[in-house]
């Protein structure tokens, strides 16, 4: 397994995916990793928000032409693409799936691996740190009204509620921000356990794949679901990825930012996040026809290529390479 080129936690997805499809769980058991799922999402956002300084917030919020850059291609860049390019993605993708990718334009960037690939480029650190940071906070707000308007747009049969703001204000601000309120007491004890974060981001993702697909599978997601429409969904999430990774590092040159900061808005900006996604699927599409399966694989497809991308380009970009010359 460790010679294939997917990271672990990619390659525990494909066995949870292998594993709903093959052992769905039905009726009391589905109930019960129901109410598992909903409190270790509950943790999960806990957690974060005692992660997250408030003294890097503050520090990092002067650099407001950056922040803005990170939150225009996050919020505003994305869902534009999708909307474009919804007629030709409709005549290729299954009505799900189709929702699973417009599903993941509104995503707000990831945190941990938008730093990492900063870091390892050479940009600026605290600037994606609090770009990262905060974009991951608003997000918990303004997806779901980007959610709400493309449903309204293209459609209201998706499944998508808006009592499931209330839900996202339960389950996800709420756990934040008694979590950073708490962060004077616990957050020394928090940055000393880094791992325990980790491995619950992770073991929370897994629980929600696993329910979201033994509800798919039950309701015939393989059945429904051409194999063409897996390869137009990578095609699809490939296009997205490309189109913003070019308009982020052009745009960034042509306003004159330094190329620490042009890398930050770089992987900062292309970025979506699987930890917030995933969680926030289960919780906003609670009627949806065949499951959330349809919507969760195009967020999957594309947070294993941003990865396998965004080395690259990181290992090229520390050794003073440009992005134009790859």
């Amino acid at each position: 397994m460790r010679r294939l080129p997917i990271d672990p936690f990619t390659q525990a997805l494909l066995v949870t995916v292998a594993l709903a499809s093959l052992l769905p769980c039905r009726d009391a058991w589905a109930v019960a990793f129901d109410r598992i799922t909903d409190a270790a999402i509950a943790l999960l956002f806990f957690l974060h928000g005692a992660k997250l300084s408030r003294a890097a917030v503050l520090h990092g919020m002067t650099h407001w032409r950056l922040h803005a850059s990170v939150f225009a291609c996050t919020f505003v860049l994305f869902p534009l693409l999708g909307w474009v390019l919804r007629p030709l993605l409709g005549a290729m993708l299954t009505p799900a799936l189709l929702l699973g990718v417009l599903y993941v334009c509104t995503l707000p960037s990831t945190v941990q691996s938008s730093i990492a690939f900063t870091s390892m480029a050479g940009g600026n650190v605290p600037a994606a740190v609090v770009s990262a940071s905060t974009s991951s906070l608003v997000g918990t707000v303004l997806t779901p009204l980007l959610v709400g308007l493309t449903v309204a747009t293209h459609g209201s049969g998706h499944g998508f509620s808006w009592h499931a703001v209330e839900q996202i204000l339960t389950l996800l601000l709420l756990p934040f921000a008694a979590g950073h309120l708490l962060r004077p007491w616990i957050g020394g004890w928090v940055d000393r356990h880094r791992p325990l974060l980790r491995y619950t981001d992770q073991g929370t993702i897994l629980l929600v794949v696993y329910t979201a697909f033994s509800a798919a599978v039950v309701e015939g997601l393989w059945k429904t679901t051409p194999p063409l429409a897996l390869l137009a969904t990578l095609g699809a999430d490939a296009l997205l990825l490309a189109l913003v990774m070019l308009v982020a590092w052009f745009g960034s040159g042509a306003l004159k930012f330094a190329r620490e900061d042009r890398i930050t808005i770089f992987f900062c900006g292309s970025k979506k996040s699987l930890a917030t996604g995933v969680p926030m699927a289960k919780l906003l599409f609670v009627a949806l026809p065949g499951g959330l399966g349809g919507i969760v694989l195009p967020l999957m497809i594309f947070h294993q290529l941003q990865l396998m991308v965004c080395a690259v380009i990181a290992r090229r970009l520390a050794r003073g390479a440009n992005i134009a010359s790859m």
